[in-house]
């Protein structure tokens, strides 16, 4: 397989299972592009690479800048704007743990928060309703704070440095 076909192959793949992390394929194109690219990328070239608009690569470059995971770099003497992706494979998953919490798991918990706080009363299925949602929030819950353990745990030095000694 030569080159050119395997960064093809990889960005196509990306971008499946980019729909199945809950993210849009052309978004996950993107950025599997600019994860994998050695240089800035210009949006014209992110165009003509994947042959999406204009407006569908602008839409989805300003999401993945919004997640944190691409960054817009200017050259000297060029009008264009130039994009490259987090490379650092640690800090690109505690952007996307982060971002994942605040735009899914919160409003989870909020909703099964609202959802479990209902008088139970004496009716047998409204309890196990109660129950059930009441155990489903404090296990979220629970998950959603060790994740965040793990990326604030990642955030500083120490932290860091274990992390690397176990690699």
């Amino acid at each position: 397989m030569e080159f050119n076909e395997a960064k093809t192959k990889f960005v196509q793949t990306w971008g499946a299972l980019g729909s199945q992390w809950g993210i849009n394929k052309t978004m996950a194109q993107i950025h599997a592009l600019l994860m994998v690219s050695h240089e800035p990328v210009s949006m014209e070239d992110i165009m003509e690479e994947l042959q999406i608009s204009r407006g569908n690569a602008s839409m989805n470059l300003r999401a993945l800048m919004d997640w944190g995971i691409v960054y817009k770099e200017y050259k000297a003497g060029e009008r264009r704007e130039f994009f490259t992706a987090e490379k650092d494979l640690d800090e690109l998953a505690v952007k996307i743990s982060r971002e994942r919490s605040k735009r899914e798991i919160k409003p989870a918990l909020k909703i099964l928060k609202e959802v479990s706080s209902i008088p139970s009363g004496s009716d047998a299925a409204q309890q196990h309703f109660v129950d059930q949602t009441t155990k489903l929030y404090d296990f979220v819950l629970k998950a959603d704070n060790i994740l965040d353990k793990v990326t604030e745990f990642n955030d500083n030095w120490l932290g860091r440095m274990i992390i690397k000694l176990m690699k």
